[in-house]
């Protein structure tokens, strides 16, 4: 009997202190928002003062298109934290590393320096795709930041692209893989502080707090409120993870999508970023009424 009660006791301690409750009402929102959708979207929001959660298709696995930079940051700074790189260490730039498209960095000559802290402000501030490839190889390849990521306890949310192994995912959903949870929670693990090192985190926060590519989700938002967001986009797919520090109620979110039957391009019309906008707002509106 003293067994019995000694292992409920135990059960009850190692339970976390406060768990996750399903807001049911902005769930709800959310869906009715989500209807008629042509194509396949999730969303999880994560309530930072109620600690409550409301998840659309949050555990399906989508494609990152450009939100897979934030693992690669995440990878980067795991070399800068033990050492085999520095922050303001200067690099030279190839031509074997453009990847072709309007990057900023892939118009540089052959042998031209650059610090690394600005190839890494190109990659999250600007999305630079040359610059992004050139650190996914700088952090250990792909298969060093999925070792990373699953450190984390984040089991989908991998790099695909260059990465022994990955040909078959590559292929299915591109340069890397996510959840709307999974994504959103990496966020979280930042803000709180938990990946890499304390300094590290709040390094990759200010690096995520400076998005030029602010024209949906971050639109809704007050100037004057500090976010942090990483957006990424190819023809159907839309996605956007956002920490928005409101002081009155901050919140996490990610919304994801694939399979969109609108590929345009046109950031006032695609059906997407439409909705992105309308989530966006719906959220900031909820929780800071």
């Amino acid at each position: 009997m003293k067994k019995a009660i000694f292992f409920s006791l135990l059960v009850f301690a190692l339970a976390p202190a406060t768990a996750q409750k399903t807001d049911k009402k902005l769930e709800s929102q959310l869906n009715e928002l989500l209807k008629g959708f042509n194509g396949n979207m999730g969303i999880y929001v994560h309530d930072l003062k109620k600690n409550r959660i409301a998840a659309i298709n949050a555990d399906t696995v989508y494609p990152t298109a450009s939100m897979v930079k934030v693992p690669i940051l995440a990878g980067i700074m795991r070399k800068i934290e033990d050492g085999e790189l520095q922050y303001h260490q200067t690099l030279t730039y190839k031509d074997s590393l453009l990847y072709a498209g309007v990057d900023i960095l892939g118009s540089f000559k052959n042998g031209e320096k650059i610090e690394l802290s600005k190839v890494m402000m190109l990659m999250l501030t600007m999305s630079d795709n040359t610059a992004s490839l050139w650190l996914q190889t700088l952090a250990g390849t792909g298969t060093r930041i999925n070792q990373l990521m699953d450190s984390l306890g984040l089991r989908e949310t991998r790099v695909n692209s260059r990465t022994p192994g990955r040909e078959a995912f590559r292929t299915q959903n591109g340069w890397g893989q996510t959840t709307p949870r999974e994504m959103a929670l990496l966020m979280e693990k930042i803000v709180n502080k938990e990946v890499v090192s304390p300094s590290a985190s709040e390094r990759m926060l200010r690096i995520l707090g400076r998005n030029y590519w602010d024209e949906n989700a971050i639109s809704q938002i007050p100037a004057d409120v500090f976010v942090a967001s990483k957006s990424g986009a190819v023809d159907a797919t839309r996605n956007e993870v956002l920490f928005v520090n409101s002081k009155k109620n901050p919140y996490i979110f990610c919304i994801c999508s694939k399979n969109n039957k609108d590929t345009s391009w046109n950031e006032e019309t695609n059906e997407a970023w439409v909705l992105t906008r309308k989530v966006s707002d719906l959220l900031w509106k909820y929780f800071n009424r």
